[in-house]
């Protein structure tokens, strides 16, 4: 059974000079171009005194938390799912064992093993518990019988990501204190609100992105599903965005790519680049209102 428990409400931080803090958040293969985030606050020097994130998002935090830096993490995610043979022989050896798990576990909507997959492609060096880390994390899951959000912060860091990441019809849900776990952007898709107090600059980045296709031409089912699920959660992001508005608010272009676009890496990362003129620019902006 994980140890992961429920954080308690954290104390403000009180600095002389501006903190900063940044909420990562869902959109499966789409937050890749988190990276062009990391790498930018790597060269302006800046560590964050706290991260969040909800599903590939608690994947980038966890990995920046762990004190990897985003020139590592992008050269991991290329040397991975970046080339498709090494992505295909990763996911080979995450498979259940013996032809009657495979039928039975492995060929099924929504049947794939998150955490076997994770441990297949999360970078060695990524903590095993939350208080490994070098920056204080939040891990955003959403409690599928308790109908609530819950805050991973301490203990077992691996099946908390695995929690987040957790896509319904992709992926089994996950069991963390005996409660079944999904996807925490279920519930909180770019979870700034709870970086609130934390730091003087609170940083968001939205890659649940919006449907996209040719107006006037239904999609297909699967790309209704996932585009109804994505106008839901900015439907969350802009109720949590009025209530707790965090001071940059980064939307990479990525609405083009689909959830499990993963093999599209460098596509990915080539089309969200601008995102990082926008992030200098904004802090820029935002550094000078503080001086």
């Amino acid at each position: 059974m994980s140890d992961v428990k429920i954080a308690i409400p954290d104390v403000p931080i009180r600095s002389s000079d501006p903190t900063v803090a940044v909420a990562f958040g869902g959109g499966g293969a789409r937050g890749i171009a988190h990276i062009h985030v990391i790498e930018t606050l790597d060269a302006l020097g800046i560590k964050p005194v706290a991260i969040a994130g909800s599903s590939i998002g608690a994947i980038m935090g966890a990995s920046m938390a762990s004190g990897l830096s985003g020139e590592e993490i992008r050269a991991h995610t290329l040397d991975t799912i970046g080339t498709p043979s090494s992505a295909i022989g990763r996911i080979w050896k995450a498979r259940p064992r013996g032809v009657k798990g495979t039928i039975e576990n492995g060929l099924r909507l929504g049947q794939f093993n998150i955490e076997r997959i994770l441990e297949a492609f999360l970078p060695e060096t990524v903590a095993r518990t939350f208080e490994d880390l070098k920056i204080a994390t939040k891990i955003m899951v959403t409690d599928y019988y308790g109908h609530r959000e819950v805050v991973c912060s301490t203990g077992d860091l691996r099946p908390a990501i695995a929690a987040s990441a957790a896509i319904p019809a992709v992926f089994k849900p996950v069991m963390l204190d005996g409660k079944i776990m999904i996807d925490g952007g279920i519930f909180n898709p770019v979870p700034f609100d709870q970086l609130a107090g934390l730091a003087d600059i609170v940083i968001g980045v939205d890659v649940v992105g919006y449907p996209s296709g040719v107006p006037g031409q239904p999609p297909a089912t699967i790309d209704m599903m996932f585009g109804a699920s994505q106008l839901m959660m900015q439907s969350i992001i802009e109720m949590k965005r009025q209530a707790h508005p965090p001071h940059i608010l980064l939307r990479p272009q990525v609405h083009q790519f689909r959830v499990l676009d993963f093999l599209k890496a460098k596509d990915i990362l080539e089309e969200s680049k601008g995102v990082v003129e926008q992030l200098k620019r904004d802090l820029d902006a935002v550094f000078a209102f503080s001086g």
